[in-house]
């Protein structure tokens, strides 16, 4: 990519993967700004072999950025996307912030890229929206999907940097016999699973499952949709798994899926019956592609129209920094 990028969040966990995958594209060094708070301002990130300081946002940070990734929560994204903005940069926001809004466009290139136009602001959706979706649109696309029921298991990498951290930490503690003491995540994480750390709504929601119900809505330009989720999170260091059952507007076989599967972008199909080898979270990490699996015919729905499935993948590459970039490349090649 020939343009100027700048990455607010350069140090957090989503920040660290933008550096790894701009690098890979070969985005060269003299084109990158890093920026972050006051806290972290003057520390430097490792880039194709250089040491590249870290500046404190402030009015002046995006004057000549072409494309601004901004990865450091809705609040700092409210504050300064409209900075950004003004400065003449393009933003992909990866926060909650404006994810919802009638006027920003909320885009998985694979499935919506069309809707980016010429959108100043573009929002990146939640991690487990992204994995579900890279599944069952190319579906959806070809045979109408009534309805989706899915359950997650995030990983803590969901939850920044800290958070694996934390769960490292705690693993060491618990088998060297200590107490693990919970710091990010509400209750203990290492050999433990919980309800998704976010507020419980009126109907028992969490605020994870009210993402993943609203933004397939949004990207689907769907907004009936039945959809259900559970979301939970679990002692998985990174890369995010789901099982997904769907429900088909007419009957379709397990086979057909797996056609449409093994051609649609973003995917590896990973479904050995034989061997019993399905996706896991270790084969999915470090990986673009998003692993799918454990496809068949849903028993319970006797008329042939439910399949379920299972996927995996790396929350912090195509459910966070890869999303944004390939949308960075959609604003730049466009």
């Amino acid at each position: 990519m020939q343009a100027k990028i700048a990455i607010l969040g350069a140090t957090g966990a989503v920040g660290r993967e933008f550096l790894r995958i701009l690098g890979e594209r070969g985005v060269a060094p003299e084109g990158l700004r890093l920026l972050a708070s006051a806290r972290s301002a003057g520390n430097t990130c490792t880039y194709c072999g250089q040491e590249l300081s870290v500046e404190q946002v402030g009015p002046d940070s995006f004057t000549g950025v072409d494309v601004a990734l901004f990865s450091a929560g809705a609040e700092v994204s409210r504050e300064w996307a409209p900075v950004a903005i003004d400065a003449g940069a393009r933003v992909v926001d990866n926060s909650s912030a404006f994810r919802m809004n009638d006027d920003v466009p909320l885009v998985v290139p694979e499935i919506n890229a069309a809707a980016i136009g010429d959108a100043r602001l573009i929002a990146n959706p939640n991690c487990s929206t992204i994995i579900m979706n890279m599944a069952v649109w190319p579906l959806h696309s070809r045979h109408p999907v009534q309805r989706i029921v899915v359950s997650t298991y995030q990983a803590a990498s969901g939850a920044g940097r800290r958070a694996m951290l934390e769960l490292e930490g705690q693993t060491r503690d618990v088998l060297g016999g200590k107490p693990a003491k919970p710091d990010v995540f509400p209750v203990r994480c290492a050999f433990n699973l919980f309800s998704h750390n976010t507020p419980i709504d009126a109907q028992g929601y969490n605020t994870e499952e009210i993402k993943m119900v609203q933004e397939t809505r949004k990207i689907f330009a769907q907004p009936d949709m039945a959809i259900t989720a559970t979301c939970i999170r679990v002692p998985v260091l990174r890369a995010h798994s789901e099982t997904i059952n769907l429900t088909f507007r007419e009957p379709i076989t397990a086979q057909e899926v797996r056609e449409i599967l093994l051609q649609a972008p973003g995917l590896t199909l990973m479904d050995d019956r034989e061997n019993n080898r399905f996706p896991t979270p270790i084969d999915a990490t470090g990986r673009d592609d998003c692993l799918v699996g454990r496809i068949r015919q849903d028993i319970s729905q006797p008329d042939g129209r439910g399949i379920d499935l299972f996927i995996c993948g790396d929350q912090l590459r195509k459910g966070a920094a890869l999303n944004a970039v390939q949308i960075a490349e959609a604003l730049i090649s466009g």
